[in-house]
């Protein structure tokens, strides 16, 4: 306890002692309602869910499934943007990469710190590099 609550509970020390000492146990009763009114509150058993007809597709119902477990329609479209931008990353060669790569290889030694350094730029200036 800090010596400022110390200070302020001072007068009171005595009586949070003594509530201390005595604290109250539920009684029975108390116990047995607060059950009674737990056990209300619980939801109810769900009867089972209705057979599907056997015309239905199952491709539809294994697809939604699939959708709904990996999020939605949001989680699924960001995963095909993925996929779209991989494949075009393995079928395109990144040409653009392999020179940025060469000219920093070549670079002087400061500027190479700050390409490959996690700082930016401002970070740099800031510290008077």
């Amino acid at each position: 306890m800090s010596d400022k609550r110390k200070a302020e509970e001072a007068g009171l020390g005595p009586w949070f002692d003594a509530g201390r000492a005595e604290a109250p146990a539920p009684s029975g009763d108390w116990l047995a309602r607060m059950e009674a009114l737990a056990l209300e509150e619980q939801p109810a058993p769900q009867a089972p869910a209705v057979a599907v007809s056997p015309e239905r597709s199952r491709r539809g119902v294994r697809l939604r499934d699939l959708m709904s477990a990996l999020g939605g329609w949001p989680a699924v479209a960001g995963l095909a943007a993925a996929c779209a931008a991989g494949v075009w990353f393995g079928a395109v060669s990144p040409t653009g990469l392999t020179e940025w790569t060469a000219a920093t290889a070549t670079a002087a030694a400061s500027d190479s710190y700050t390409t490959f350094e996690p700082a930016s730029g401002f970070d740099v200036a800031m510290l008077g590099l």
